[in-house]
């Protein structure tokens, strides 16, 4: 099984380059979904997480799912349909416990080694639908925090950049509460893949990509300000799920 390492200043450039190395990986089965993939062991490292441009025009969404995903992820808005029986379990309800726990630690010594959240509990062992991201450790080293991400499995075309984008996020969030810089981001996925039913959208990805097609947008002044101008529609569609669920 190939172990690609990848490593770029923006989170575009990274992602970028780990969809071309993995457009070369062998199609192997995947039973579990009665298909086929392309797989490769993933590391990609961003070295400055927030710099622009930080947006790519590769990733399957518009700036209402992202912030959507955001706001899933860092506020867990979308926890209440884990106590209905809709969800067995968000990403949010998974860390949100232990999240006090990693300020705690960095602010009692900033050179620890012990600030692990957990992602993947007992109840995934067996589950149909286990936890993909399964682990995330922060670090601060020279004043800056990093992030080291872990995933055992990712859909490098329809999960990956988001979930990256999101945890970058979350990394900002433990960073300015501890008054610290933004160290490396690094997302690390055991198995980064592709179904084939998405083939063709990976081969189109590679395509824009050897072309020299700009496939960038900045955040900063640009989506974050369409990103917040969603956040009421967000807020409404959240409203009218809970309530639903009351009637």
């Amino acid at each position: 099984m190939d172990e690609i390492f990848v490593k770029e200043r923006t989170l575009p450039e990274a992602y970028h380059k780990a969809l071309m190395a993995l457009q070369n990986a062998p199609v192997i089965p995947c039973p579990d979904w009665n298909t086929e993939q392309k797989e490769v062991s993933m590391t990609y490292v961003v070295t400055e997480p927030l710099a622009d441009p930080m947006i790519s025009r590769l990733f399957i969404g518009d700036p209402h799912s992202l912030e959507q995903y955001r706001q899933e992820m860092l506020d867990g808005i979308m926890d209440f349909e884990i106590e209905r029986g809709n969800w067995v379990y968000t990403y949010h309800s998974r860390y949100e416990n232990q999240y006090p726990f990693i300020l705690e630690e960095l602010r009692r010594n900033p050179w620890s080694r012990r600030a692990v959240m957990d992602i993947r509990t007992p109840e995934d062992m067996g589950s149909d639908d286990p936890a993909c991201w399964q682990h995330a450790q922060y670090f601060i080293r020279d004043g800056a925090l990093h992030c080291k991400i872990l995933f055992r499995s990712n859909d490098a075309c329809k999960a990956s950049y988001m979930n990256a984008f999101a945890l970058i996020m979350l990394q900002k969030r433990i960073a300015d509460e501890l008054g610290v810089k933004m160290g490396t981001y690094t997302h690390r996925a055991n198995s980064f893949h592709c179904y084939a039913r998405d083939f063709d959208l990976l081969a189109g990805y590679i395509k824009r990509i050897e072309s020299g097609e700009d496939l960038v947008f900045d955040y900063e002044d640009d989506w974050d300000e369409l990103m917040e101008e969603e956040r009421p529609s967000i807020a409404a569609m959240v409203r009218e799920q809970y309530e639903k669920g009351l009637k």
